[in-house]
C-alpha cells in the first residue's frame, strides 16, 4: 500500500503529481504549487516579503540597529486556484472562490 507523506524537499511537480494521482485534493501555503498542478493555495506573496526584506537590510546597512526597527506581518495575502486539477479530481469550485482568486488557472 502507498503511504503519502508530508514531504519537504520533494519537487512541486511530483508531489502535486502523487496527490493527483491518489485523488487527493491538495491545499498549499504558496502559488507555485498550483502552477506544478496542486488544487489550491493561499499564503503570503514571497516576492513582496522579499522587498519588504532588502528594505530592512538596507536599514541595517545604514546604521540602523536591528533591535530598534518594527517587527513586520505580511499585509498582502494569495489565492490561487487550479480549475484543471479541479477538473481531474471531479471537484466544482465555487464561483465566490473564484471571484477573490488572484491567479486562477485553467
Amino acid at each position: 500500500m502507498n503511504q503519502i507523506r508530508a514531504g519537504m524537499g520533494i519537487p512541486d511537480s511530483a508531489f502535486s503529481g502523487n496527490a493527483l494521482a491518489g485523488r487527493l485534493p491538495t491545499v498549499f501555503g504558496y502559488d507555485r504549487h498550483v502552477a506544478a498542478g496542486g488544487l489550491i493555495s493561499y499564503g503570503v506573496d514571497l516576492i513582496q516579503c522579499f522587498y519588504r526584506t532588502a528594505y530592512f537590510v538596507d536599514k541595517i546597512l545604514r546604521g540602523a540597529a536591528p533591535g530598534d526597527l518594527p517587527v513586520e506581518f505580511p499585509t498582502k495575502m494569495l489565492l490561487a486556484v487550479n480549475l484543471k486539477t479541479a477538473r481531474a479530481l471531479g471537484l466544482t469550485v465555487s464561483p465566490i472562490i473564484l471571484s477573490r482568486a488572484d491567479e486562477v488557472i485553467e
